[in-house]
């Protein structure tokens, strides 16, 4: 069974084409800029390098297009006929409280992620277009849904209302929802068979840790709570992401600094974070450099960062009454090798004791905690996109 998985962004959108007996990726690519002058796509087959075709790309419809041109090329292609797709599965940002689990991509299926919209609207418009684009020129193959928000669905009521007046989540949906669950869900998981111990059994904080991040407590397989909320703004603090403020200072700014509510988005969303603290960059790479030539604010944007995410795993611990396994995960949890040494530095009361040999690998599994440490911390890269597929697999078998 070959699956394609199709992740849609505004002006973008990468793909990733599954052979599902050995849950193998044959291809994957990125089309880029999409409506935007200088578009392109990039296909690599797996074992090959990378072509790169520069061509106009106006709407979605043409870039799904180009992807299905793409993976049947006789030099560069994996499939001989469109027919050997079985289905397409779809990374969908927001479902709200409409679903919990990965569906099939149906009219009302549809119309419910329109009614999400006003809950994600950078996201959900985008991923819609790539839904529709595939079904016109795939109508005959059946997608699926697979949603950033599901795996939340499991928090109690006490870990996702806010202090709001109650009124505003009966009118509004203002709740905490969370995000990369798929992420969170597949490196749970993972830990579990890396560990040899049922996930029912587990108690294990996922941080997933990248530009965007979000640490999440995950009690028997399900997720209880997570750091992002309403919008993926809150928590420990991000590239160019706040995380978590005092909400009174959104309206101390707004008047000292005279500025309107989009400006206002755009600072905390874009212009915060590490990027805010440090003056120098929003990628990590470039801040642990300069910290390491000794520049302060660089070196306290690295201590806000894991200062924050100790503190998560510390309240999740507690919320859990227990931990098991401290999972470190995407972009930077995979890779610096710095932040996850400062995050769980001081945490030996609770049983976490690092290896500072183990800790150096990068981009691999493996667990970095000592023989002795009673808390397994390990590295696994998440791979969102076999979810999806997995999930694919599942709801169109079951027809």
């Amino acid at each position: 069974m070959k699956i394609l998985v199709i992740n849609c962004g505004s002006s973008s959108l990468k793909y990733q084409l599954f052979d599902m007996e050995k849950e193998q990726v044959l291809a994957k690519g990125l089309v880029e800029r999409i409506g935007i002058e200088g578009s392109r796509i990039k296909h690599s087959k797996t074992g090959m390098d990378a072509v790169t075709t520069e061509t106009p790309i106006p709407n979605h419809r043409v870039g799904i297009k180009l992807v299905l041109d793409a993976l049947l090329d006789k030099s560069h292609g994996v499939l001989s006929s469109l027919e050997e797709l079985a289905a397409v599965g779809h990374r969908v940002v927001h479902a709200g409280e409409k679903f919990a689990t990965s569906v099939k991509l149906e009219p009302k299926v549809l119309a419910a992620l329109k009614e999400c919209i006003p809950l994600a609207p950078l996201h959900n418009p985008a991923n819609i277009m790539g839904i529709d684009a595939v079904s016109e020129v795939l109508p005959r193959v059946p997608q699926v849904g697979v949603f950033d928000t599901a795996f939340h669905q499991t928090m109690p009521r006490s870990a996702f209302i806010y202090a709001v007046p109650y009124g505003y989540y009966e009118k509004y949906g203002v709740r905490r929802y969370g995000f990369h669950g798929t992420s969170h869900y597949y490196v749970s998981h993972r830990a579990a068979e890396m560990l040899g111990r049922p996930i029912e059994k587990l108690k294990i904080v996922t941080c997933h840790l990248g530009n965007g991040s979000s640490i999440t407590a995950v009690d028997g397989g399900r997720s209880i709570d997570t750091s992002m909320g309403f919008t993926p703004l809150a928590g420990v603090v991000m590239g160019t992401r706040c995380g978590d403020i005092d909400p009174a200072l959104v309206s101390f700014l707004a008047e000292t600094e005279k500025l309107s509510m989009k400006e206002l988005d755009d600072l905390l969303n874009k212009k915060s974070g590490m990027l805010g603290i440090s003056g120098i960059s929003s990628d990590l790479r470039d801040i642990e450099e300069a910290a390491g030539r000794g520049e302060a604010r660089s070196k306290l944007a690295l201590q806000v960062l894991t200062c924050g995410i100790k503190k998560y795993i510390g309240a999740y611990a507690a919320e859990m009454g227990g931990l098991d396994a401290v999972v470190f995960t995407a972009g930077v949890g995979e890779n610096s090798v710095q932040v996850r040494a400062m995050a769980c530095e001081g945490l030996e009361f609770l049983g976490i004791e690092i290896d500072n040999a183990r800790n150096s690998v990068r981009s691999k599994e493996a667990v970095i905690s000592t023989d002795a440490s009673k808390v397994r911390v390990l590295v696994i890269p998440t791979n969102e996109e076999l979810v999806i597929a997995r999930d694919t697999r599942r709801l169109v078998s079951e027809n």
